[in-house]
Order: structure tokens, then C-alpha cells, then sequence
């Protein structure tokens, strides 16, 4: 084969035409600056991110996500185009009406007042229930017909008698004035008590019809009521 090189006149050997290009094709390639630059040429262990698939290839540029635009609250939108949450403008529900005040009770009526409105009406009825028809009752403040109390204060006292015998009595005294304080019971048969007991003093509150119902037990104790 023959030689391709060319020899000048002083013999000299000139370069072919492949090597005038050389360093021009590497000066295009590989630019002269020290600092990196990149270029359009593939590396041999990267891909061209343009060309390679995302999917199948983890080096391929991916397209940046738009994060997305976060939406303000309502509460927060309406503050700030200067309107009041809707929490804020409602009406605070408005106050239960006041209760009824609640009657007062026949106990609590003054002393004498209860006992001649209420107390002798319910009891007088009680102990008609129980079979006695002729029994008389009163209401007086006086002395104490019991032996020994003769000089005692007068006090207020219910006296039931029957009419038909007359032999029958009973008191029922209330010293303080008051259903609640110290109450006393005494019964005859035709002569004067001698005994004062204490009624009832066992109960924390008196009513009206614990105040009938112990003197009507009181009376039944005593086989003075019904067929007695």
C-alpha cells in the first residue's frame, strides 16, 4: 500500500488532514476554562436525561411538581375580608325562664293558724274513720291538767273528749307554740292524768299527716277507737 503521508520539499513530513482536525474538533468538545461546564455530549455511565425514560432509568431529569396552593380556612377568609365568624355573631341562647317559686306548705303557716285550719279538721275526720262519731275537740291555751304541774305555764292544747261517755279525755300540748318543738300527750278515764308522756319526739320534721297519723296510733293504743 502506498504511503499516505505527505513529504514537503525540505523533507519534512507535513500532517494529514486528520490531524489538521483534530485539535479543532477538541477544542469544540472540550473548552479550555478550568471551572466544569456542562455539554450536549453523553458521558459513557450517564444517559442523555432528555432521551432516557424516568420510568426505567432513576438518572433521568424529572419534571419539578407545582406544589399545590393551600386554600385558606373559611373562618380565616372571612377575617380577613373583615367578616366575623359565624360562631361569634350567633346569640347566646337565651336564659331559662325562672323557676315557679314553690308554694308554702299548711306547716308552714303560723302556729295557731295551722292548728285550727288544718290539724283539727284532718283529725276530727281521721277518727271518724275509725268508727267514733260523738268525739268533741278544742283548742284553748291553759294549765296543765296533770298532778304535779299545777303551777307549770299555761300552754297550748288540743282536748279531745267523747260525748257519750264523757269518761274519755285526752290533751295534746304544744309548750314551744311551734309543731316542731317539744310536744306531750296524757289521757284520763274520768279522773285527772297523772302522766305526761312525750309524743313524737323521735321524728326529724312533723308534717300534718304524721301529726294526725300519731295521735290516731296514740288513741288505738289506748283501745279507744273503733270497737274498743
Amino acid at each position: 500500500m502506498a504511503d499516505q503521508t505527505n513529504h514537503n520539499q525540505a523533507g519534512e513530513v507535513a500532517p494529514s488532514t486528520v490531524d489538521k482536525q483534530a485539535p479543532s474538533v477538541a477544542e469544540e468538545n472540550a473548552p479550555s476554562t478550568d471551572s466544569p461546564e456542562a455539554t450536549d455530549l453523553p458521558t459513557a455511565n450517564a444517559p442523555d436525561p432528555k432521551a432516557a425514560n424516568p420510568e426505567t432509568n432513576p438518572n433521568a431529569a424529572k419534571p419539578t411538581a407545582t406544589p399545590p396552593k393551600r386554600e385558606k380556612p373559611a373562618a380565616a377568609a372571612k377575617a380577613a375580608v373583615g367578616e366575623k365568624p359565624a360562631a361569634a355573631t350567633e346569640e347566646k341562647p337565651a336564659a331559662k325562664a325562672a323557676k315557679k317559686e314553690k308554694a308554702p306548705s299548711v306547716e308552714d303557716k303560723p302556729f295557731v293558724e295551722f292548728i285550727e285550719q288544718d290539724y283539727l279538721p284532718a283529725l276530727q275526720k281521721a277518727i271518724a274513720q275509725q268508727g267514733v262519731q260523738d268525739l268533741q275537740v278544742s283548742f284553748a291555751k291553759q294549765k296543765l291538767p296533770i298532778t304535779g304541774f299545777e303551777s307549770a305555764e299555761e300552754c297550748w292544747q288540743i282536748i279531745g273528749s267523747w260525748k257519750e261517755t264523757g269518761a274519755r279525755q285526752f290533751n295534746l300540748y304544744f309548750p314551744d307554740e311551734d309543731i316542731q318543738g317539744k310536744k306531750g300527750f296524757s289521757c284520763n278515764e274520768g279522773k285527772k292524768p297523772s302522766t305526761l308522756e312525750s309524743f313524737l319526739i323521735d321524728e326529724r320534721k312533723i308534717t300534718l299527716d304524721l301529726l294526725v297519723f300519731g295521735l290516731v296510733q296514740r288513741l288505738d293504743g289506748q283501745k279507744w277507737l273503733g270497737i274498743n
